[in-house]
């Protein structure tokens, strides 16, 4: 009866005038930018911070959110339509759905990404509402020994599973600690990193950091690469937007498998969408009576990515949401949005803020069903904007990044300094460093440090403390067995290397 409750109290938020418009806003706009290749939900959300300053903060998150979900759903009409996939998770998709185009079952793929799409949304939210409240409850046991351990594994979790190499991971994180120090020691009082910037006296703010690492930097960098002007040719035919029942048998278990291991992979820091896309197609080949199908229109290669991928946006939520850990780079610019709003991410959030917790997981459903009624009808319309070149686009973006910082800040130096973190981002790019772990080692850093200060305040300077607690040593472990599950290979690939050298 408290779970039925709590879902009225998040519908009766939810579904206020506001909140459905910035919900459709949300989603439309994530549906945009999944079709767009070279954007993407983090760069979205890191250039609309500045607009959740002016709403309320239920109102904010809950376009931010379905920008998204929403983009998870753009992302396989071009993946399927173009073999262009417009985020990395529908990357998958496009081994099989473009296939399915190309066969004339354009329509039937499409229809199966939406139900799919809709049915794994569903679902995790359940998922979320259910299992929310038990871990909330379980957290309001941690001490700052816990939360210091669970944040370590957070961390660790976001290297292990970041691309690219393990030491450059690190290095972004160590860096996001550090910018996260730079300001007024709460403490003291003592000024940290400032070099005499009376800008930097209250820390970087977290709006010009993110916009600068992923809007700009992303516009350098695909200006970088000289994206082509003409476009890939869509199908001619869309063909019948709907499946017949061989099709349906066929897909059904699929969608199932996906969402159940979509909603499961989630949960992980450092996961989300494209590792659950991943696992899905990988746990449906292996299934498979006939292997050999995927990649040549095997609708299950469809079914099951695409269930997955928005489940595992859907459950990412409940770290942040229970114990204020951001999974992912877009969840940490979640949390972010909530500290604007003098929100701290935690368990508290739940007892604290009812309503915005309960109406933020409300608007999940409802902007799911409005995904699902929206989404076949405008594939013509996206399809067109495909044909908009990058000249014209990138402009907008660059724009629409200045006039959001500048309306957060009221301040022209932030610009620059906007501009410079763009620049920062963009070498990084060059260099294969990912900015996401930097963006979550940022986040977290002064939470780790006043974890860190509390626990070694309590226990007397005694940093055996981190190991008494059963529960921090588990985190703490956990964190050593992820950094050597990839370090080992490494370590094994180095020494073979000598030997035959």
């Amino acid at each position: 009866m408290e779970l039925l409750d709590n879902l009225l109290l998040g519908f009766s938020v939810a579904i206020s005038w506001v909140n459905l418009l910035f919900c459709l806003i949300g989603v439309l706009v994530g549906t945009l930018i999944g079709v767009l290749p070279g954007l993407g939900p983090v760069t979205t959300i890191a250039m609309l911070l500045p607009i959740t300053y002016h709403l309320e903060p239920v109102t904010g998150l809950i376009m931010l959110a379905g920008i998204f979900y929403g983009s998870q759903y753009g992302g396989s009409t071009t993946s399927i339509l173009l073999n262009m996939p417009g985020e990395a998770a529908s990357v998958v998709t496009c081994l099989d759905g473009h296939q399915m185009a190309k066969q004339g079952r354009a329509g039937a793929a499409l229809a199966i990404a939406a139900i799919g799409s809709f049915i794994g949304g569903t679902v995790a939210t359940l998922i979320v509402a259910g299992a929310a409240l038990y871990i909330a409850e379980f957290v309001k046991t941690f001490t700052s020994v816990e939360y210091f351990s669970l944040m370590v594994f957070g961390l660790v979790a976001a290297v292990v599973l970041a691309s690219g190499s393990v030491l450059n991971a690190i290095a972004m994180v160590l860096l996001g600690l550090l910018l996260g120090l730079v300001g007024t020691d709460v403490s003291s009082g003592t000024q940290r990193y400032v070099f005499g910037v009376p800008m930097l006296a209250d820390g970087i703010d977290f709006v010009i950091l993110a916009t600068g690492l992923f809007g700009i930097a992303e516009v350098l960098a695909n200006l970088e690469r000289r994206i082509k002007q003409g476009q890939p040719m869509a199908i001619a035919s869309v063909g019948r937007a709907w499946l017949t029942r061989a099709e349906w048998k066929q897909s059904a278990p699929a969608v199932g498998r996906g969402t159940l291991l979509g909603s499961a992979l989630g949960v992980l820091p450092g996961s989300g969408g494209m590792l659950a896309s991943f696992a899905s197609y990988t746990l449906e080949k292996k299934l498979a009576r006939d292997p050999s199908r995927f990649g040549k229109g095997a609708i299950e290669g469809v079914a099951g990515p695409e269930s997955a991928n928005n489940a595992g946006s859907q459950t990412s939520f409940i770290p942040l949401l229970t114990m204020g850990l951001p999974s992912n780079a877009t969840m940490a610019m979640m949390a972010g949005a909530m500290m604007i709003h003098g929100i701290v991410p935690s368990s508290k959030v739940v007892t604290d803020q009812p309503e915005l917790f309960w109406g933020l997981i409300a608007s999940m459903w409802i902007g799911n069903v409005l995904l699902l009624i929206i989404n076949l009808p405008l594939i013509g319309m996206w399809i067109r904007i495909l044909a908009v070149p990058y000249r014209l686009l990138y402009p907008v973006v660059l724009l629409l990044c200045c006039i959001g910082v500048y309306s957060f800040t009221s301040s022209a130096q932030s610009i620059l300094f906007m501009l410079g973190f763009g620049v920062l981002g963009w070498v990084f790019l060059k260099f294969g460093c990912e900015p996401a772990p930097l963006v979550l080692g940022f986040v977290l850093g002064s939470r780790m440090e006043e974890n860190l200060r509390r626990a070694m305040l309590v226990s007397g300077g005694d940093a055996w403390v981190f190991l008494n607690r059963p529960i921090s040593l588990a985190f703490l472990i956990g964190a050593g067995l992820l950094l050597l599950l990839i370090l080992l290979p490494a370590f094994s690939r180095s020494r073979s290397a000598l030997r035959e050298g």
